[in-house]
């Protein structure tokens, strides 16, 4: 997890001058084998029903046999947390380390400490808010995911989330299973989408394409964002930069969060920032768990200040039995699966065994891909 450090311009230089000392040492050690694990869901049975779901452990993105027959040792496991895991075991050895947001190993600076080898952290997806990005900096390591991968898998996933929560959608399918027939119970509080406003917290890759899958719908379109999307997309979508957050969220029929996990938006959904937004407001959160005050909005929906919050990010994840949410009126939860569609997992796959190519040859990755290089990290996280 990315935990805020102070650092002064001297330590800084001297991170900088690791990540290229470390960048250095594997382009001269490339041809060398290397270990390299992966830490992946479990899959079981359903492992086996598509040849390409390739995101599970037991499918390990496809690359073993290309891995090993380069003489690459390649361990995957889904068991991560706690002293005796299996991920614990390899700690102290590992070259590389693959990851993924839907089942995410938490890279601590504590286990960055004990590392000695590590070079790379891949993340199988977007998303490396579960890696200490200060602590990997200052130990010269290089992050990568793969940037685009999983965005229109999440934007499209976003635009569904939006109408089953308007339309009241899952009171209506639990009659169906109960074997009930009330109509009233979901049409008292179900709309049209049309003529309703939808905000997004974060107008990047999502959010832009997000938006441009809600033109269709006629719909009066908010962004905020540090920086204005293009003019040519604002003309497009009709989409308007709304600069203040808490002045946009006033506005807001619907609020849809795209913004990455940092020390800035850690938390930021908190019972003050909630109490901007209209009552009755409906929610969609695709982005990361930990944006959101938990108890929060868990008491929002409780109160019916919040009419529905649906998304598949929790903290932590996998998300506890116990977790507020599962337990909240209106809400459409479901686990962190938005950005893992067998689509998805392919070009996430291909992007990885890119990426390792790459870095066995001494090579750049695709600049877009880089969360942390040699001591600096991307802007989004900073």
């Amino acid at each position: 997890m990315a935990t805020k450090r102070a650092a002064s311009s001297a330590v800084r230089a001297l991170s900088a001058s690791s990540a290229v000392n470390s960048f250095t040492r594997h382009l001269s050690s490339a041809p060398e084998s290397k270990k390299i694990v992966g830490v992946f869901y479990k899959a079981n049975d359903y492992a086996t029903k598509n040849p390409n779901f390739v995101g599970c452990v037991e499918n390990s993105l496809g690359i073993r046999d290309w891995l090993e027959s380069q003489g690459h040792k390649y361990i995957v496991t889904d068991d991560k947390e706690g002293p005796g895991c299996e991920l614990e075991k390899h700690i102290p050895d590992l070259d590389v380390l693959i990851t993924t947001p839907f089942h995410p190993a938490y890279v601590t600076a504590e286990r960055i400490k004990r590392a000695k080898n590590l070079q790379l952290l891949l993340t199988a997806g977007i998303g490396s808010d579960h890696i200490d990005l200060n602590a990997a900096a200052e130990a010269g390591l290089t992050v990568a995911e793969v940037t685009g991968s999983n965005v229109v898998s999440v934007a499209e996933d976003e635009l569904m989330r939006i109408l089953i929560l308007v339309r009241n959608f899952l009171p209506g399918y639990h009659q169906v299973i109960n074997g009930d027939w009330n109509v009233a119970a979901i049409s008292y509080r179900a709309y049209d989408l049309e003529g309703k406003t939808v905000g997004t917290v974060g107008a990047g890759r999502i959010g832009r394409l997000l938006l441009q899958r809600l033109k269709p719908f006629n719909c009066n379109l908010l962004y905020h964002d540090r920086i204005k999307i293009s003019p040519e997309l604002e003309k497009e979508t009709g989409a308007k930069f709304e600069e203040d957050l808490n002045t946009m969220l006033s506005k807001c029929d619907i609020v849809v969060v795209n913004t990455p996990l940092t020390e800035k938006t850690r938390g930021m959904f908190n019972k003050e920032k909630i109490s901007k937004m209209k009552k009755g407001v409906l929610i969609v959160n695709n982005a990361r768990g930990a944006i959101m005050d938990t108890q929060a909005v868990a008491d929002a929906c409780h109160s019916g200040h919040i009419a529905g919050y649906s998304g598949d990010v929790w903290y932590p994840q996998p998300a506890p039995k116990d977790h507020p949410w599962r337990y909240m009126p209106n809400q459409a939860m479901t686990p962190h699966i938005s950005g893992t569609t067998i689509d998805a997992q392919l070009r996430y796959a291909a992007g990885v065994k890119d990426m390792l190519e790459r870095y066995f040859k001494g090579e750049e990755f695709p600049a877009q891909n880089y969360i942390v290089k040699e001591g600096e990290l991307a802007s989004q996280y900073r």
